[in-house]
Order: structure tokens, then sequence, then C-alpha cells
């Protein structure tokens, strides 16, 4: 089993860095697993609560949990990743049950801050993207699909993402083997993945 680790701000373009992967890859011999899955479970806690925790601090992910499933995972158990809906802020009540598959890929913008998870990646790519760029996607995507509206999303990311992602994202670019410019022209890091995986597999 080859275990690959995708991390980058968020907005940087790691979704499709992502798919571009499984592009090149039989679809029964991948499975990806999102570090969104993990963030802890907050049953405790009202909503108006909920809403104010920092998402995009290490301590909002359940990084045992993550360590743990990809363990039984390379042991060659199945397991039941967790459902999270970024309506509720909170674990749904499902699970999506895994398999194990040749080529696992882990993303999310948080991967690399927890070093047990990081030794488990055999390898590392960083998605990079300009910050206006990754602010405008982000931007779109809390709109659109998560149901903001356009003052909140402005106020965290200033308040919240910003500083979130030079603290504890950007600095672990410094761990990844291989770091993707997330443009239209990456197809030659794409290619260079590629065999990458061929070889180890």
């Amino acid at each position: 089993m080859l275990i690959i680790g995708i991390a980058g701000g968020t907005g940087s373009g790691k979704t499709t860095v992502v798919n571009q992967i499984l592009h090149e890859l039989p679809a029964d011999e991948v499975c990806v697993i999102s570090q969104d899955s993990y963030y802890n479970e907050t049953e405790h806690l009202n909503y108006e609560e909920r809403t104010k925790i920092n998402f995009d601090h290490p301590k909002a992910i359940d990084f045992d949990l993550l360590v743990n499933h990809l363990t039984l995972l390379k042991k060659g158990e199945i397991i039941e990743q967790p459902v999270y809906s970024f309506i509720t802020h909170n674990r749904t009540k499902d699970t999506l049950i895994t398999h194990p598959r040749k080529v696992v890929i882990v993303e999310g913008i948080l991967i690399f801050n927890n070093k047990p998870l990081r030794d488990i990646f055999d390898i590392k790519i960083f998605v990079h993207a300009d910050t206006d760029e990754r602010l405008i996607r982000r931007v779109r995507r809390d709109i659109e699909e998560r149901g903001r509206d356009i003052n909140e999303v402005l106020n965290r990311y200033q308040t919240t993402l910003k500083p979130m992602h030079q603290q504890f994202i950007e600095p672990t670019k410094n761990y990844a083997d291989i770091i993707i410019p997330n443009d239209r022209y990456n197809n030659v890091a794409i290619d260079i993945v590629r065999t990458v995986i061929t070889n180890k597999l």
C-alpha cells in the first residue's frame, strides 16, 4: 500500500491535483480520505459554540483517529470514516465504509502538522497557490456549497484563515517531497507524481 499526503492552503487546488492523480489510476486501486472528515466530534457543544471553533487550527482535527484508521487500512482492514457536516459543524450519524486499496490519498490543509500522521505518508505533496487566488476560491466555495454569506466568509478569512495559514500551513511546505504550483502548467508535476507512484507500486 502506498499512502500519499496532499496538503496546501484552503482553496489551493488540492482537489484538482487529487482528481488528476485519480485519473491516472484504476478506480479499484485507489481511495481518498479527507482531513475534513476527521474534525473533532462536537456533540457536547451547542450550535453557537460550534460556530466559534477555529477549524483551521490543528487542535480541531482528530489526528489520533485518522492515524488509527490509516494503520488499520495498512493491515488490510476495512474502516468507517466519519462523515462531517459543515452546515451543523458536527459529525453526522453516517459513516463511510472504506476498503484498503493499493493507493490511499489523504488530503487536507493540516495533515503535515502531525508527526505520527506525517510519518505514515510514503509521498508528501504540497499544492501551492497565490493568496488572492485561494481567497477567491474559498469565497466561492463557502457561499455556493456551504451556505455562508460574504461578510462571514471575509471576516473568517481575516481573523482566522490567513493567520492560521501563515502559522500552521505554509511552514509545512518544508516537509513536502514534491511542491506543485497550482496553475494550468502543473502537468509536468503530475507526470512526476504518476512516475513515482508507478515505481513504488
